[in-house]
């Protein structure tokens, strides 16, 4: 499942609880258009919101919809006790695999995280995907620390966040990775941005957010990638440039995702927990330009 595109749907919700009709059409809207895998619960899920008992439903939901799509779970947490028990819930509602970010109050040193990965992989039945996202953990991988993390038990994958623009630069980044980690650990691309960069560089899967409510826009990329058309997905992520430049200016994806999610009918508004607050104004107007323009819907 630690291949080709994987997409990040939004958690809808509100301060009265979790939408879940809306929830279940974003799953099936992805089962549809024959996404590779299905993240929940990652940051684009808004996992750090919800209670222990909001994120057991949404597993639930999710698995329950995806079909025969593999569904990999977000399970984070401050707590080590609370990360092994939505391990538990992932593995007892059938997920396929688990997404597990080092998330702290207070700053992880090395030693701390590493110590997370080995207690949680040794009690896991499913494979594991590290998630290396600095701008939200404020915490830093070493590749060496990657390396010692891929020898543990379940680990499958790693989802770096992104690779330099150049192409040889980031073929070298990946290479680098490579030389650290075991041969059946995968590594994954995130940042939507570097999403066609990554594949082209040779990481094995996009783990995508724009996937999770634009999917036939993103799998037309990570395909091109796929079949060595290199050229052709980045002509086709090139086009996006502006929803990346929209992501800069309203400080990163969700906010974006979520208008995009509300313009579409997929989700009511508001969307977010709050203080979190969809893109508005002059923005989801452009955004809403940006969606027929680039033909996204």
């Amino acid at each position: 499942m630690f291949a080709g595109l994987s997409a990040f749907p939004l958690t809808p919700m509100n301060e009265q609880g979790l939408d879940e009709s809306a929830f279940v059409r974003l799953i099936e809207r992805l089962v549809s258009a024959k996404v590779d895998s299905i993240g929940v619960l990652g940051s684009t899920g808004n996992y750090a919101y919800l209670t222990m008992a909001e994120r057991a439903r949404i597993i639930r939901l999710a698995v329950e919809h995806a079909g025969n799509v593999p569904v990999m779970v977000g399970i984070g947490a401050l707590r080590t006790r609370d990360v092994l028990a939505l391990a538990h819930d992932a593995q007892s509602a059938g997920a396929s695999g688990v997404l597990l970010a080092p998330m702290s109050y207070q700053k992880l040193t090395a030693d701390e995280v590493f110590g997370l990965y080995k207690t949680v992989t040794h009690a896991l039945s499913l494979p594991l995907c590290v998630y290396d996202n600095p701008g939200t953990t404020q915490f830093v991988f070493s590749d060496e620390l990657h390396g010692q993390i891929a020898q543990l038990p379940n680990v499958a994958s790693i989802k770096i966040p992104g690779v330099p623009e150049n192409a040889v630069e980031a073929r070298d980044r990946v290479e680098r990775l490579r030389a650290q980690i075991p041969s059946h650990v995968t590594v994954g691309v995130s940042g939507d941005a570097f999403g066609a960069s990554g594949l082209n560089a040779g990481c094995d899967v996009w783990y995508s957010v724009i996937g999770g409510v634009f999917p036939a826009t993103t799998l037309a990329i990570a395909r091109a990638a796929q079949a060595g058309h290199a050229e052709e997905a980045t002509r086709l992520s090139a086009r996006l440039q502006p929803l990346w430049e929209l992501f800069k200016l309203s400080g990163g994806s969700l906010r974006v995702v979520a208008a995009a999610a509300e313009l579409l009918g997929l989700v009511e508004h508001p969307c977010l927990p709050r203080p979190l607050i969809a893109l508005s104004g002059e923005g989801k107007k452009r955004l809403a330009a940006l969606i027929i323009e680039l033909d996204l819907a």
